[in-house]
């Protein structure tokens, strides 16, 4: 039961062994969440994005921590809410499978994640934070060498919402 946490935080002083970012395609750095992770990490992070040639929407891939105290930086991309019909849902459940996938793959124990899709993409948060508490306990299931997981959400509001979820 202890193996998921819910906290308000700065993703980006985790030391865990691998952080998720809520990236864009590009994986180029952008706003909100991506921007902060890019930012601390330093401009190392951002060259080894530059040679991944992006990233498909729900999709993840896996670069070093760089100056962040996480040793990886998983980056997803997550869907832009469009109104729920155009594969939202699963879009953002393969973000956290991937996510969860690649740290297992990397041998890491301990993996901190923001609340994907639900700033500037628009995403509903009480639909977001169901589906990822969901797809995160089941991630938890399936590697159960993933030791903690943690929901780093970036106020209480959201972590209001991924604690309800989390006793739906």
């Amino acid at each position: 039961m202890g193996r998921f946490k819910i906290e308000t935080g700065d993703i980006t002083t985790y030391s865990v062994d691998a952080i998720a970012n809520a990236a864009n395609g590009s994986l180029l750095g952008g706003g909100g969440v991506d921007g902060a992770i890019h930012r601390a990490a330093g401009p190392e992070l951002l060259e080894e994005c530059r040679g991944l040639g992006g990233c498909e929407t729900g999709q993840a891939k896996i670069t070093k921590g760089y100056g962040l105290p996480a040793g990886y930086v998983i980056h997803t991309p997550g869907p832009i809410w469009r109104g729920g019909a155009f594969g939202e849902a699963e879009l953002l459940k393969n973000c956290y499978e991937n996510c969860i996938r690649l740290a297992h793959e990397h041998g890491c124990k301990t993996v901190a994640f923001p609340s994907v899709s639900t700033g500037i993409y628009g995403y509903p948060l009480d639909q977001a934070a169901r589906i990822a508490v969901k797809t995160i306990r089941e991630g938890l299931e399936k590697y159960p060498d993933i030791e903690e997981i943690i929901m780093v959400c970036f106020s209480e509001r959201v972590e209001k919402a991924y604690k309800k979820a989390d006793n739906y």
